[in-house]
C-alpha cells in the first residue's frame, strides 16, 4: 500500500508546475544537504557512544545540613 511509480510521477509533476524547474532543484539541493548533514551528526553521536566514558568524582559531597545545625546552635547560644 505504499506510493507506485505512477503517484510517484504525479506529484512530482505536480510539484514541478507549482514550483518551477530552478526552485525545486534548489529545494532538492537543500533537502540533501540537511539529509547528509543528519546522517553525519548521527555517525557521531554514535562514535561517542562507543567511547569509554570520563570516570565520576569520587570525593564526597559536601555536608551542608550539617554547617546549618551548627549555625543555627552558635547562634541561640
Amino acid at each position: 500500500m505504499g506510493i507506485g511509480f505512477r503517484e510517484l510521477l504525479i506529484i512530482l509533476a505536480i510539484a514541478l508546475l507549482i514550483f518551477g524547474a530552478k526552485k525545486l532543484r534548489t529545494i532538492g539541493t537543500d533537502l540533501g544537504a540537511a539529509v547528509k548533514g543528519f546522517k553525519k551528526a548521527m555517525n557521531e553521536g554514535e562514535n561517542e557512544e562507543s567511547k569509554p566514558q570520563i570516570s565520576e568524582d569520587k570525593r564526597p559531597d559536601a555536608d551542608f545540613d550539617s554547617q546549618k545545625s551548627e549555625t543555627k546552635s552558635s547562634k541561640n547560644a
